[in-house]
């Protein structure tokens, strides 16, 4: 018998408890648990003493305002976590009413795509499933097959990090990138050279601070280096910032294209050869054939393609 059957088999009160543990797990918190599974905070707490009582180990170390597992913990929910979630999905995704639903969907996705999309998605959604609740994540290359694996995020918009047999992935667009600086700029009105580029002080947006990306990396390939003077974490800061330096950006075509970076900033062809950068959207394989994540993905996908086209 696989683990699955065993859990459909269980008692309701044995498995309601493995539910909770899961929550735990995946949250790190008692409190988001109780928000996950829509129960109070007390409840979730006599849930946790009946589980210690049931499986004689203590689950849960406070240290400071933070909970760790124990080891007993973390080897249980290695052992159960992913049939849970293929159990959930077989009972769950039989039916998916957007107008009725309350389900709570999160998704990871950078601080560009939040300012490009999260709007009109949000909109769409309201419009067909108002009773659906949509949370934003931040993303990481790195950490988002661990969040689709751990069942901490639903779907990940953004480029593919390392390759997970576990993880499903549609292309949705590979974007382009532009020059940007003030209008009154000095190199403004006019091709940028190479040299030129090269000569001027770089503003990068960059999430972890690293003042190193896409650009300086095809600028090494060729043996060059640019002056990075100046990061930021997010790319609403860059129109201000730039109308009151003499600092230049590369940014994502999708991004020069809105209305706030046209209306205050030249922007042109960049002299650096950078290959597209392609934006996925991404889910775990046990969500394959869930009809309320076939809904959202595809609702994602119209979103973004929708605001590519305008």
């Amino acid at each position: 018998m696989c683990i699955t059957e065993a859990l459909s088999g269980m008692k309701s009160q044995e498995l309601t408890l493995l539910y909770v543990f899961d929550a735990i797990m995946t949250e790190a918190s008692v409190t988001r648990a109780a928000d996950r599974l829509g129960m109070t905070q007390p409840a979730v707490s006599n849930a946790v003493a009946r589980m210690r009582d049931v499986w004689h180990d203590p689950l849960f170390v406070k240290k400071g305002r933070q909970i760790e597992p124990t080891a007993f913990a973390l080897s249980l929910w290695e052992q159960v976590r992913d049939a849970l979630h293929q159990l959930s999905a077989a009972v769950e995704s039989s039916v998916f009413e957007p107008a009725t639903s309350r389900r709570k969907f999160r998704i990871a996705l950078t601080d560009v795509s939040v300012d490009l999309y999260w709007l009109p998605l949000f909109t769409k959604i309201t419009r067909v499933a108002p009773l659906v609740d949509l949370y934003a994540v931040p993303f990481t290359q790195m950490g988002a097959v661990d969040q689709l694996r751990e069942a901490s995020i639903d779907l990940a918009l953004g480029p593919q990090g390392p390759p997970d047999r576990s993880v499903r992935s549609s292309l949705l667009f590979a974007g382009d990138f532009k020059l940007v600086m003030r209008k009154n700029h000095p190199l403004a009105g006019k091709a940028v050279s190479m040299r030129n580029f090269l000569a001027a002080r770089h503003l990068l947006v960059s999430r972890s601070g690293d003042a190193q990306d896409y650009v300086d990396r095809a600028l090494q390939r060729d043996g060059l280096q640019r002056r990075v003077a100046v990061t930021v974490n997010h790319i609403a800061a860059v129109p201000k910032l730039l109308t009151h330096s003499d600092l230049i950006a590369v940014v994502p075509q999708r991004v020069a294209d809105t209305p706030e970076f046209r209306s205050k900033l030249w922007v042109t062809n960049s002299p650096v050869s950078v290959d597209p950068i392609p934006l996925y959207l991404m889910w775990h394989a046990r969500l394959d054939r869930d009809p309320g994540l076939i809904w959202l993905r595809g609702l994602v996908g119209e979103t973004v393609k929708g605001q590519q086209e305008k």
